[in-house]
């Protein structure tokens, strides 16, 4: 318990909280999962992919792309600020990389809600619609599809891959809720950066690794090992099992899908240049698996809810690891030429107060916030909207979560103003009022 506990945020998660539907709160799809629901799944879109890394917890608009110098000391903070590569420019000095990045993407500095804690401003950037009741804090909900599960909805994917990865975990809005759990993400949760490296349900058995293999019925007795094959087995019946075996031999002998897992055919070059830890080859797979065709992929990074201690927690190696990591995965992206169709987004659910607290933290403030975006047409070197002189309130060029879904939505070529209609048949529209954030289509 005091494990998961350490991956929530606030006062934990209380069982009244827990509101989820189709999955739990902690988990995504293992391979038979995904295969035995995916068989409606997908349509024709535009060849637009999207790596959506989560800070959860709420980055600090101040130390991160919206810094205050000139704001009095309690509001200020301890750090300085780097000059970015537009003049007149400037961001919080623990992001020197991203500052010299900075002709390659965006930053939104004016999206701003009513939101005020993290399960309801996880599930309004997680989906571009606010909760319809109340949450609290440590809630779990899905009340509305999440941006990856409706991506997943729209796109059509070619080698038996998913449409919708998320790695290490998916976070506490990123399910489907009524568009059903063949949306939900495929969860990769090991650490890329260890040897030892596997991808839960897709990695072959020894024998067929070895080549010891010799026949489809040999392979198919290997398959009937791996776990989630067999409870599914077991608890469904009425599973076509030949095509859901031909589906799962797909992806399991996919050269694609085993080219893309293999993280450790990177050049160690790259890879260095990323970060050597968990985030920074999370990022590097997230660019491998966008390549191979998976339209979208979430790299969720967590303990970014800092009220207490947050000069020195990024002081620490979490805020050198967004920018070693985020600086690199853009960089690669525009030298490989795959910026062109990949965006890349960075944020969390909200900023953080103004005022440093008695804990040298910051609060939740969900009027202010900084959303880093780059790829697919989006003009680098631009900052769109503005915070007041003290960081208080976005006062210039607003935009709230349905205007950035709405945004996403057109960028990946689907219709934000589309109907989708739940279980029971009822119509909800996907983003209601969103309009489009101009600047991103310059």
């Amino acid at each position: 318990m005091s494990k998961l506990r350490s991956l929530l945020n606030c006062e934990g998660l209380g069982r009244r909280d827990f509101i989820q539907t189709g999955l739990g709160a902690l988990g995504g799809l293992g391979l038979s999962d995904m295969l035995k629901l995916k068989a409606q799944a997908g349509a024709k879109g535009s060849d637009t992919r999207c790596i959506f890394v989560w800070l959860d917890g709420g980055p600090s608009h101040y130390e991160t792309f919206d810094p205050k110098p000139d704001a009095p000391s309690e509001i200020r903070g301890e750090f300085g600020t780097v000059p970015t590569t537009v003049p007149g420019v400037h961001f919080c000095d623990k992001f020197p990389k991203l500052a010299k990045t900075f002709d390659k993407f965006t930053v939104i500095r004016s999206i701003a809600h009513n939101q005020n804690n993290h399960g309801a401003g996880n599930h309004y950037l997680m989906t571009g619609r606010p909760t319809p009741v109340p949450v609290g804090c440590g809630a779990y909900v899905t009340f509305h599809p999440s941006i990856g599960s409706v991506v997943s909805k729209n796109r059509e994917v070619k080698h038996g891959l998913p449409a919708y990865v998320s790695a290490p975990r998916m976070s506490r809005s990123g399910g489907p809720n009524f568009l059903g759990a063949q949306h939900a993400p495929f969860v990769i949760g090991d650490d890329p950066n260890k040897k030892s490296f596997r991808v839960r349900d897709v990695s072959l058995p020894t024998e067929i690794e070895d080549g010891r293999a010799k026949s489809r019925v040999e392979l198919r007795q290997s398959l009937d090992q791996l776990r989630r094959i067999t409870d599914t087995a077991a608890e469904d019946p009425a599973v076509d099992f030949d095509d859901y075996y031909a589906s799962a031999f797909d992806l399991i002998t996919s050269t694609e899908a085993q080219e893309a897992f293999d993280i450790s055919k990177e050049p160690e070059k790259v890879r260095e240049t990323y970060g050597r830890n968990d985030f920074g080859q999370r990022l590097l797979m997230a660019r491998r698996l966008t390549e191979v065709g998976v339209p979208f992929v979430t790299v969720y990074n967590g303990g970014w809810d800092d009220h207490r201690g947050l000069f020195d927690n990024y002081k620490k190696t979490k805020a050198e690891r967004v920018d070693t990591g985020v600086s690199a995965l853009i960089s690669d992206l525009a030298e490989r030429g795959s910026l062109d169709n990949t965006m890349v987004i960075l944020l969390g659910e909200f900023g953080r107060t103004p005022k440093i607290n008695k804990d040298a933290g910051r609060d939740h403030w969900s009027f202010a916030m900084s959303v880093l975006m780059a790829g697919a047409g989006i003009p680098g070197g631009q900052i769109v909207g503005a915070t007041d002189v003290k960081g208080y309130y976005a006062n210039e060029n607003i935009y709230a979560p349905e205007d950035f879904a709405a945004s996403i939505y057109t960028k990946m070529g689907i219709d934000h103003q589309q109907t989708l209609h739940d279980a029971s048949g009822r119509p909800i529209q996907l983003v209601n009022n969103g309009k489009l954030i101009k600047e991103l289509f310059a």
